[in-house]
């Protein structure tokens, strides 16, 4: 049990610590805006400098690609429209179960609006148990806990991509209303940097695959990124803050990233608004209804994605400025991304500060402890029926599970 009167004690000390943040990151914001005041007419010159010179830097900026002054309003959607989404929950393999095997449960959400149909919320779930799904990622030094959550979300895209085409082909008229995809989080899938080429080919090539099919049924997706930590539009920022000619950081700033006696990252000098948000910025910018311009992210690993390259941009929702991610055959069509975020924000709206489909996918595809149980008894009951005997847990998840203390 916690000692509440100890950590009373040390949260004194925390909120001294807490005030003096405070104060530090206003200056950091003014920082920045100063920045990006100066940097507005001279952002030619800026793509100009990092076209030259991003061989010799050590960060990657994202690239704007449209002017930095821009913050348009997002226009309202058509009063008839679809939205379909997914999100997935899984049973993790342990081996104090009764089996060594694995859930994954993919949600299917498609709301449609003033069209007189009915919304369809379910869950599709999938046992693996075969050694081929539980013990491929040996062979990479992956897992199959971790190897599970990679599948999940290859699973999630399928899925989407399939919704999209299902609708479509039950209902040809479906064609003329316009549908969203939505998908929570980023798309850009950090945790494939770490695996091995053939590990990684594996996930993300039905992930792109997904993407292609939504693109030729003419479906936009959108990615909702709540509570965003990156600082990619700000790292642009540092080229205007660079105190030298030539932003050569191999030559003048070799050590910057790198990490000093005292355990702190060391920084140069165009790093000076550092650890700032782009949320943060950008709430300064924008009102209700605003985006902020469009960002194109230069993330190594996006040079895996061929032609789906990943653009965002920041909107206020009200609730929070928003971090919305999206395929380069959305952002390159003006005309589809302003549909789809009128729509994302129609969303946020219904669902009172949250994208209403997004909260419906994690209702419907989130597996509970009583769900768990059920499983696993229900799973006991047919391996008795098989034949199989002496079926049970081990006894230190007995034990756990009933405590004699």
């Amino acid at each position: 049990m916690l000692d509440f009167t100890k950590i009373a004690q040390q949260m004194q000390g925390m909120s001294q610590h807490m005030t003096q943040e405070v104060e530090a990151a206003q200056k950091r914001i003014e920082i920045a805006e100063t920045l990006l005041k100066a940097a507005i007419p001279n952002q030619t010159q800026l793509l100009e400098t990092y076209k030259n010179w991003e061989k010799r830097l050590l960060f990657y900026p994202a690239i704007p690609a449209e002017p930095l002054n821009t913050c348009p309003y997002i226009a309202a959607p058509p009063k008839a429209h679809t939205i379909i989404a997914t999100d997935g929950s899984q049973i993790a393999p342990s081996a104090h179960e009764i089996a060594y095997c694995y859930l994954i449960n993919i949600s299917r959400i498609i709301l449609h609006y003033n069209q007189s149909r009915r919304p369809i919320l379910d869950s599709v779930p999938e046992i693996f148990y075969r050694p081929e799904d539980l013990y491929i990622a040996r062979q990479w030094g992956i897992r199959t806990d971790e190897w599970m959550g990679y599948r999940r979300t290859a699973s999630e895209t399928i899925m989407l991509a399939d919704i999209g085409e299902q609708i479509q082909s039950q209902y040809p008229q479906q064609k003329e209303v316009p549908t969203l995809a939505l998908s929570d989080g980023s798309l850009t899938y950090w945790f494939l940097e770490q695996l091995p080429s053939e590990a990684r080919n594996l996930i993300l090539e039905p992930i792109l695959e997904a993407w292609e099919q939504l693109r030729l049924a003419g479906i936009p997706l959108l990615s909702y990124v709540s509570a965003s930590r990156s600082s990619e539009s700000l790292s642009f920022l540092r080229l205007q803050a660079c105190p030298h000619e030539q932003p050569d950081c191999m030559k003048y700033c070799p050590s910057a990233g790198t990490i000093a006696s005292n355990g702190m990252t060391k920084r140069a000098l165009c790093q000076a608004f550092e650890p700032l948000r782009d949320t943060v910025l950008w709430s300064s910018k924008l009102s209700l209804g605003q985006r902020s311009p469009l960002w194109r992210s230069q993330a190594r690993i996006l040079d895996l994605y061929d032609h789906h390259q990943i653009y965002f941009c920041y909107v206020n929702v009200g609730t929070e400025i928003a971090r919305i991610e999206t395929p380069a055959w959305v952002a390159e069509n003006p005309d589809l991304l302003e549909l789809a975020l009128g729509m994302m924000i129609a969303q946020v709206q219904k669902g009172y500060g949250y994208p209403v489909a997004l909260a419906e996918a994690h209702n419907q595809a989130v597996v509970k402890g009583g769900d768990r149980s059920r499983f696993f008894a229900l799973l006991e009951q047919q391996m008795i029926k098989a034949g199989i005997k002496n079926v049970g847990i081990s006894y230190k998840e007995a034990r756990k599970r009933g405590s004699i203390a």
